[in-house]
C-alpha cells in the first residue's frame, strides 16, 4: 500500500483511538536512530515473497486449532505474538510482524536464526523500541505507521496481523493464506481492554479484506 493510499486510513484511526501523530513520529524516529547503520533488508522480504504463496499467522485463541487442522503453506510469516505457538510446534517463521507487544524471546531467537523482523515503532511502544531493538542481531527492517522517512518504511496497515497482510501484498505475494485469525474474539491478556481490541480488529477486517489486489483466504474449520 502506498503511503497517498494508507494515509486517509491512518488519519480516521488517529482519531477514533486518540492517538498521537507526533508521538508515533517521534517513537519512529527513536527507532530510526536505533537502526542507524544496520543494512535494509527489503531485498531479503521480496525475495522470500514475490510471487511466493504465503501464510500469515495471527495470533487469535484460534491458531492451535487452526494449526491442527493446517500446515502453513509457502512464506510463513507471524504476527508477534503467534510467534511464540510457532516456535513452541517447532515452526520456524521466515519473516516476524511486530510492535514488540507479545513474549519477546521467541521472536529474538528467530531473528538470530535468519527471521526477518519488520518492527514497528508508534507512540505507545517507544520504551519497548529503546528497550528490545538493540537486542536483536539478524534482519531487522523498521517502520512507521505515519510518514515515511529515511529508511524507515510504511507498508500499509495497522495492527500486526494486517500489517503482515499488506507487507505480503507489498511485495507481490501470489496468494496470502490467514491462520489465527478471529475479528470477534481477541485473546485475553491481563490487562488488555477486549472492547477496544474488537475495534481494532474491525479495522485489521477493513484492511484485509476491502481491497483486493491479491487473494487472501481466511482459513474457518
Amino acid at each position: 500500500m502506498q503511503f497517498t493510499e494508507w494515509e486517509p486510513i491512518y488519519l480516521e484511526i488517529v482519531r477514533e483511538f486518540g492517538f498521537s501523530r507526533q508521538k508515533d513520529e517521534e517513537s519512529a524516529a527513536i527507532l530510526d536512530s536505533l537502526l542507524a547503520g544496520k543494512e535494509e533488508c527489503d531485498d531479503i522480504c521480496l525475495e522470500r515473497i514475490v510471487g511466493w504463496e504465503a501464510t500469515v499467522c495471527g495470533d487469535g485463541p484460534n491458531l492451535d486449532s487452526d494449526l491442527d487442522a493446517l500446515s502453513p503453506r509457502g512464506t510463513l510469516i507471524s504476527a508477534d505474538g503467534a510467534t511464540s505457538t510457532l516456535m513452541h510446534r517447532r515452526l520456524w517463521p521466515d519473516i516476524i510482524v511486530t510492535d514488540l507487544d507479545g513474549e519477546v524471546e521467541p521472536q529474538l531467537m528467530a531473528n538470530g536464526s535468519g527471521a526477518v523482523v519488520v518492527v514497528l515503532a508508534h507512540g505507545d511502544n517507544t520504551a519497548k523500541v529503546k528497550e528490545i531493538v538493540p537486542r536483536f542481531r539478524g534482519p531487522i527492517v523498521g517502520t512507521t505507521q505515519s510518514t515515511p522517512f529515511d529508511g524507515r518504511r510504511n507498508y500499509g496497515g495497522f495492527t500486526d496481523g494486517d500489517r503482515a497482510v499488506e507487507l505480503a501484498r507489498h511485495f507481490g505475494a501470489r496468494r496470502v493464506n490467514l491462520l489465527g485469525f478471529d475479528f470477534e474474539n481477541p485473546r485475553r491478556a491481563e490487562g488488555k481492554d477486549l472492547e477496544r481490541k474488537r475495534r481494532k480488529l474491525k479495522w485489521a477486517r477493513k484492511i484485509i479484506f476491502e481491497r483486493n489486489p491479491i487473494q487472501v483466504f481466511l482459513w474457518t474449520p
